[in-house]
């Protein structure tokens, strides 16, 4: 659809492009990316007719563009600039009717039911047309954007070229306008060419990247190649990480602010945070801890400073139960959004925790625990899925940083240790009177500060493994033994 060949150019006695050479294809979204002065808005000028190239050629549908009239142009190819200006008080509708213009034909040009089909239906496709009526210098800035895109799009083009199109639009209409236009690639074959600031936005909606650095080509890829946390904290100049979209195959780039250093940055989280009623265990963190759990609240990822063991009654109604626990929360001044929370069924007063030092890392372990229904993981297809309050609930907290590797690794260190401490202590699967190796409803918690030594692994025999796995094994055997001799005291 549209080839740029070997391209030089850019303002007299000043070349901003420096031998570029790409293609976009008929359907695709390609995002040009880069920070300011790579050279976005030159070659933008350059592919809409604009600004002539010092050498090479830019082929539109296989013909040289400056062989085409500005009339045959503007029937391909259609712009919305980044500052749209309107000079004249046109109505909504005669604005976007102007972009009919090189359809028409003949001296007395005519406009025909289909040119009126096409207005009314791009100004409903943007979400304009409640407004037609009304003058485009009175409306909002983002309003007036719409307004532009539809005329442009009025132009049926087959190639649209966008400089910026979520500028000042709020984020319900920025994904309403690139879910559009990501949706017009696909069905009616329209290529789009977008210059995008926001990454993440050009990394979620566009097939291709491509990134400028100083004039030249750095990368044209897809997202995925293109986004790569080293080659944008090169060519951006500035510190980034790279995570996965959480519902689609996408990458995101996330700014690291700069850290300062401040009182806190050598605390060690410990039993001092720590408070126990006969309802809940509370531990309560100075900041916001980077977590991964299987809480029934804040489960997943995140940043929470509050966590929560609450007892429950083994006959507790867990049909219900996220929003029941939020309530709960809420009840005793307790923010849902910043806490991850747990149910056990066992008392809390048989909590067993341990703080675990090394010079460079400290562990705080918090377990409580009971085998009433421990299960055989090798032979669960035997047992009923019963939703009940959880058993073994373990909490880990690390005052150092650990990377996702670390924290993944730090669960399947504990769960291990758990595991060894089902053998050791012969707690066996009712249903099959075989060794269990933990609970159905067990939870797990690791909370790092993300201050301090750097915590790369956490397998078992690491560093930080070492910590946990003697931390996990010994709270948890000292948990099962206080809920062994209840059951026996009260036997």
């Amino acid at each position: 659809m549209l080839s740029v060949n070997h391209v030089t150019g850019g303002y007299p006695g000043h070349d901003v492009l420096h031998d570029l050479s790409f293609e976009v294809k008929k359907g695709e979204l390609l995002g040009i990316v880069g920070p300011n002065g790579s050279g976005k808005t030159t070659i933008f000028k350059m592919v809409s007719g604009i600004l002539k190239a010092q050498s090479g050629e830019i082929l539109l549908k296989e013909k040289p563009i400056a062989s085409y009239s500005a009339k045959q142009l503007a029937k391909v190819l259609a712009v919305l600039p980044q500052h749209a200006e309107q000079a004249f008080p046109y109505t909504v509708k005669e604005t976007v009717s102007l972009g009919r213009y090189a359809h028409q034909t003949g001296w007395f040009q005519m406009w025909s039911e289909h040119d009126e089909a096409v207005v009314q239906q791009t100004m409903e496709q943007t979400g304009i047309a409640a407004f037609q009526d009304q003058y485009v210098n009175e409306l909002s800035g983002g309003e007036r954007q719409r307004v532009f895109l539809a005329q442009a799009l009025a132009q049926e083009p087959e190639i649209l070229l966008l400089d910026e199109p979520t500028n000042h639009l709020d984020l319900s209409y920025q994904k309403e306008l690139l879910d559009l236009l990501k949706k017009w690639t696909r069905e009616q074959g329209l290529t789009v060419i977008s210059i995008f600031h926001d990454l993440n936005l050009a990394g979620l909606y566009c097939d291709r990247l491509l990134l400028l650095e100083d004039g030249k080509i750095n990368l044209h890829n897809n997202p995925n190649e293109v986004l790569n946390e080293e080659r944008i904290q090169s060519v951006y100049r500035t510190n980034i990480e790279k995570h996965p979209h959480p519902t689609v195959p996408k990458p995101q780039m996330l700014l690291l602010p700069e850290k300062h250093a401040d009182d806190l940055n050598d605390l060690v989280i410990d039993e001092r945070y720590l408070e126990r009623t006969d309802e809940t265990l509370t531990l309560t963190a100075p900041f916001p801890l980077r977590t991964m759990s299987s809480g029934v609240v804040g489960s997943g990822t995140g940043w929470y400073s509050s966590f929560v063991n609450r007892h429950v009654d083994k006959s507790y109604n867990c049909t219900n139960h996220r929003e029941e626990m939020r309530a709960f929360l809420q009840d005793h001044n307790i923010d849902p959004t910043e806490t991850v929370g747990m149910m056990t069924a066992v008392q809390l007063e048989d909590v067993s925790y341990r703080l675990i030092n090394h010079e460079e890392v400290s562990v705080f372990i918090v377990v409580t625990a009971g085998g009433g229904n421990a299960v055989d993981a090798s032979r669960s297809r035997v047992h009923d899925y019963n939703p009940l309050p959880g058993t073994i609930n373990t909490w880990i907290f690390v005052s150092g940083t650990l990377t996702d590797e670390a924290f993944i690794q730090s669960i399947m260190t504990a769960t291990e240790a758990k595991a060894k401490v089902m053998q050791d202590q012969e707690i066996k699967d009712a249903l099959t009177g075989t060794i269990a190796t933990g609970t159905p409803t067990d939870s797990i918690l690791i909370a790092a500060t993300q201050r301090g030594a750097h915590q790369p692994y956490g397998g078992t025999i690491t560093t930080l493994g070492k910590l946990v796995s003697e931390g996990v094994y010994t709270c948890t055997t000292e948990a099962l033994s206080k809920h062994k001799r209840r059951g026996q005291a009260r036997a």
